[in-house]
């Protein structure tokens, strides 16, 4: 006999996409600021300004993006347990290779300014 949850979690997948998206555009935002700052005053290590407000609003975006993950995998019957289970590691570890990804990028611009971000001048 096959079991299907009465109510799927509608709720948790919009408050999740809505999360994800508006700590998405708040992260954009403050990682264009410290970048403008980073320009006007070059000395400063990047290293430096990614701090709490950086961090905070990537956070809220990764457990956006996890909740969505598993109230998705709910709705097409998924037990919570199992959704949470695959959702939880592909979550973190999708989120730490990209805050990798752009520690080495942001590193890369703090050693060759902005013009080391150019691949059309390798060709």
């Amino acid at each position: 006999m096959y079991y299907f949850p009465d109510q799927p979690p509608f709720f948790l997948l919009i408050a999740g996409f809505l999360a994800a998206v508006t700590s998405g555009s708040a992260f954009a935002a403050i990682l264009k600021q410290l970048v403008r700052q980073w320009l006007v005053d070059p000395e400063t290590p990047i290293s430096e300004l990614r701090g709490v407000a950086l961090r905070l609003p990537y956070l809220a975006m990764v457990i956006g993006v996890g909740l969505f993950l598993a109230a998705g995998m709910q709705i097409f019957g998924f037990p919570g347990w199992f959704a949470a289970s695959i959702a939880l590691p592909l979550t973190v570890l999708t989120a730490g290779l990209v805050w990798w990804q752009l520690t080495n990028v942001m590193r890369q611009i703090e050693q060759g300014g902005l013009k080391s971000l150019d691949l059309d001048s390798f060709v």
